[in-house]
């Protein structure tokens, strides 16, 4: 029975094509109001789960309800943004809105007047007028973003939004997620940049080879996996050496940049001062595991959380 405190409930479904199993009994509940990221690398089932969540493509096992129903039935209440773009490139980006704003069953005075505040906010005012074949990437996807929230849905579903975005533009599209969230809707959005995701999500969901790793809200997930990092920066030439209760990690970027991974139990002021003592160094500080740390710890293990 769906819960429906849920946006979204996903029960043990798998999907396959042909011999390769892309989602494996996934078991996933998006609560209403929530803002979840999808992560996962290439190939993970990430666009696989967002299209059975969309019914472009059907589970082979298991079942999807969207606002209590199927995403076909719910439609109008969703706005959905993929990882290709769907432009009519030819069109003029006025035409295109007041089309997708038609289709969602605005009126065109409606469908208008929704565009024009949404280019404004994102700062594209100027493109009404202009096909979209003339836009450049980043500008095509502000449009596409555009025609996935113009009908203020309850449910919005973005998947890589931040593609093709400069970092100013990034910034100020995840200034807007933000918004839409603090306004109640539930956001589900797919991406790469971690860093990105880590500041808007109140909340994760981890898939690697088709099977979920991790699904909890942000604070749970660092409570988890709380873990003690010195960072070290060595002087130009130094040796590190080994220290017991910590396990050694060398940059790949910057030959004297290294991460020791204090075990617990041990004392990282102090091993921080035996750093200090054994190697000139250039600089020594103490933080806790980024989500992409986290998500790399996870990956590599391919364990279930």
């Amino acid at each position: 029975m769906t819960d429906l405190s849920n946006t979204i409930d996903i029960r043990n479904v798998t999907k396959r094509f042909g011999s390769v199993t892309a989602v494996q009994d996934l078991n996933l509940a998006v609560p209403e109001g929530c803002l979840i990221g999808f992560l996962g690398p290439n190939g993970a089932g990430k666009s696989t789960t967002i299209r059975m969540i969309m019914s472009i493509i059907y589970a082979d096992e298991g079942g999807i309800e969207v606002l209590g129903r199927s995403a076909l039935d719910s439609k109008d209440r969703i706005g959905y943004l993929p990882e290709e773009r769907g432009l009519y490139r030819r069109m003029r980006v006025r035409a295109f809105l007041r089309y997708i704003g038609r289709l969602k069953g605005m009126t065109r005075a409606s469908a208008d007047a929704s565009a024009a505040n949404w280019l404004d906010r994102l700062e594209l005012p100027e493109a009404l007028p202009r096909r979209c074949e003339e836009l450049s990437k980043g500008q095509q996807q502000k449009i596409q973003f555009v025609a996935a929230v113009l009908h203020d849905p309850d449910l919005i579903v973005l998947d890589e939004p931040f593609s093709g975005l400069d970092p100013v533009n990034a910034a100020l599209l995840s200034g807007v997620i933000q918004e839409l969230h603090d306004q109640g809707r539930t956001i589900v959005f797919s991406t790469h940049v971690l860093h990105q995701a880590e500041q808007l999500c109140d909340r994760i969901f981890l898939i690697d080879r088709g099977v979920k790793l991790l699904d909890d809200d942000i604070m749970s997930i660092r409570d988890r996996f709380r873990e003690r990092i010195v960072n070290v920066e060595l002087a130009e030439g130094a040796t590190l050496p080994s220290f017991p209760g910590t396990r050694v990690v060398a940059s790949t970027e910057h030959a004297d940049q290294y991460e020791l991974h204090v075990d617990d139990g041990v004392n990282e002021q102090a091993i921080m001062r035996s750093v200090i003592e054994a190697a000139p160094i250039r600089s020594v500080s103490l933080r806790e595991p980024s989500l992409n740390d986290i998500f790399t710890r996870l990956v590599t293990k391919g364990t279930s959380q």
